[in-house]
């Protein structure tokens, strides 16, 4: 179907919602983004975009051959908590490689290039509700405001407040692990910046450069049941932190040394939806398919929808069609990537003899583990 003049709502102005705002006004749409936030800010926190990331960004032209803002990865070394040992050192994807982006950094040049595009981006604009009319969408905003297009994307977040609307209410299952983030200003250049893996028994810490290494970006996740709050904005004390992570040394330990502001949030567990769409509205990233922070995938799996979407439209006769064919082609990739952050949160936090035996078989195969996950990088939306 042509898409020219036909209008879209996106709600949410978050990577995802602007990727497929982005792709649908560059096909000749025209696309308001609905986000609730007085501001497309973002608090300080790193993300890693991998090759299949990547390929989109390069196809919606928000980058180049060289990635602007992006800090190229050259791998991973895996360490032991204690202090800091290195247990391997992993390559990056034979697929091509990832690139640490600061979150506002992506988000600003996807927000600048949607507004070249054209693209009306609404701030302050908070959606209570969405209907489903025989020929198109009706968003409806607390302020009473209604806007009719063709059809609503709804890309708002793992606690969407709009995909009840398909599934019904769900309670999240606790994963009893918390996370902390963090960034540090860094002086320290490496010629071959890596990310670092620092596990320990029911904890690890992930670090990796930002900005031309001027930033180090800080996720340290533990196992605990006393905190429950899954606002990822809420500030936490460094220096709780440190002493939660008391024995981790090495490199880790001087990192958090430096940390003089951070923010923490519990992880909460949330299916792959049930139902996609209804023929006018559908959902896009983390509010069809949330997930864990164990693959580095949320950024890209959205970034993956947007141009599936997209290429669903162009290809079918009517937008019922297009949304289904957009669900159809999605869900078993998201569901399989889901499965496998689940599956990596059990594997960072082994203790005992698990522990043991999983870092003897890092040191032995560690150079081919990367392999194992080349199904997930190697994937190509725009192909």
């Amino acid at each position: 179907m042509k898409l020219d003049g036909r209008k879209f709502s996106v709600v949410g102005g978050g990577i995802g919602g602007l990727a497929a705002a982005l792709a649908l006004q560059q096909r000749g749409a025209i696309v308001t983004v609905l986000e609730q936030a007085p501001e497309l800010a973002e608090v300080g926190a790193g993300l890693q975009i991998s090759a299949n990331g990547m390929v989109v960004l390069r196809a919606l032209k928000v980058v180049g051959v060289v990635p602007e803002g992006g800090q190229l990865s050259h791998g991973t070394m895996v360490r032991d908590y204690r202090k800091g040992r290195i247990i391997s050192q992993l390559s990056g994807p034979t697929a091509g490689p990832t690139y640490y982006y600061h979150r506002a950094d992506l988000l600003n040049l996807l927000h600048q290039a949607a507004l070249r595009a054209g693209v009306e981006v609404r701030l302050g604009a908070r959606v209570k509700q969405v209907l489903k009319h025989p020929s198109e969408a009706e968003v409806i905003l607390e302020n009473g405001e209604r806007l009719r297009s063709e059809c609503v994307i709804a890309a708002d977040g793992g606690r969407s407040q709009i995909r009840p609307i398909l599934n019904g209410a769900e309670t999240p299952k606790f994963t009893h692990q918390v996370a902390w983030r963090a960034t540090i200003p860094w002086s320290q250049s490496q010629l071959s910046p890596r990310a670092s893996l620092t596990m320990g028994p029911g904890r690890h810490v992930v670090t990796y450069p930002l900005r031309d290494q001027t930033l180090m970006n800080v996720v340290a996740i533990e196992e605990r049941s006393d905190w429950q709050n899954e606002g990822w904005r809420l500030p936490g004390d460094p220096d709780e932190l440190r002493t939660r992570f008391a024995d981790f040394g090495g490199p880790v330990r001087d990192i958090l040394a430096e940390v003089s502001e951070t923010h923490i949030w519990a992880l909460f567990l949330r299916p792959v939806a049930q139902t996609w769409q209804n023929g006018r509205l559908a959902l896009l990233g983390d509010a069809a398919h949330p997930t864990l922070p164990f693959m580095a995938q949320g950024a890209c799996l959205a970034l993956e929808d947007a141009w599936v979407l997209i290429r669903s439209f162009e290809e079918q006769s009517g937008v019922a069609q297009a949304l289904e064919a957009y669900e159809t082609r999605r869900r078993p990739r998201a569901t399989q990537v889901v499965a496998a952050a689940g599956a990596n949160a059990r594997n960072f936090h082994l203790r005992g003899p698990m522990r043991l035996g999983a870092q003897m078989a890092l040191m032995a195969i560690g150079s081919r583990l990367a392999r194992k996950y080349e199904w997930i990088y190697s994937y190509d939306a725009t192909a």
